[in-house]
């Protein structure tokens, strides 16, 4: 392998949610709105051809890559990952945080106070994500090695990417913003160190 062999992934947040009533909707399936035709052309513009597609498995993220195709990308059949799916709220899904807040009082306040470790009931804490994006960051890092990778996803996938490649706590990555349909670049530079370096190229950049 070379030993500056460059893999760059081009992160995109999937397209506004559309939830009644502010309830959390974490790794459940909700619609999105892909009416912001101008946005999907900027994304069209900005990524690269011949690349690497991937989405998550909830439809939002496989609509809103769909949309972007329409707005002109080059693209292929994305691959589907299940491990980049958003954080799983377990049995807070569909409920708003004020009825959680009411509800479960003990179990929410331990939630924020260490909200990268704490798991909702029946759900997975932000540390355990970032370990299963992890895994298909490196699987897919390995397997198209030297490649661009085009990964619509999520904004807790974005947030555990950026831990990843920061090499910073969790809580730390849980203040990244990454808003709806933005555009972060990590690049990995594959070097004689175990596992490579990343360069982080941007974050959270909005289509103008």
């Amino acid at each position: 392998m070379n030993d500056h062999l460059v893999t760059r992934w081009w992160w995109v947040r999937h397209a506004p949610a559309i939830r009644k009533g502010g309830a959390i909707y974490g790794n459940s399936e909700v619609p999105c709105d892909t009416s912001d035709t101008d946005a999907f052309r900027w994304l069209a513009r900005r990524l690269p051809g011949d690349a690497v597609w991937v989405t998550s498995h909830l439809g939002r993220a496989k609509q809103t890559a769909a949309a972007i195709v329409n707005g002109g990308a080059d693209a292929p059949e994305p691959l589907v990952e299940p491990g980049l799916g958003e954080q799983d709220f377990g049995d807070w899904q569909g409920r708003t945080f004020e009825e959680v807040e009411r509800d479960e009082s003990i179990i929410y306040h331990k939630f924020w106070l260490a909200p990268a470790r704490q798991a909702p009931p029946g759900g997975e804490s932000f540390v355990e994500m970032i370990e299963r994006v992890g895994a298909v960051v490196a699987r897919l890092t390995e397997a198209h090695a030297g490649r661009d990778i085009v990964a619509v996803a999520h904004g807790g996938t974005i947030r555990a990417a950026l831990a990843i490649a920061l090499d910073i706590t969790p809580d730390s990555a849980l203040a990244f913003q990454a808003e709806n349909l933005s555009l972060t670049r990590l690049d990995h530079v594959a070097g004689p160190g175990e596992g490579g370096d990343w360069r982080i190229v941007t974050v959270n950049t909005l289509p103008k």
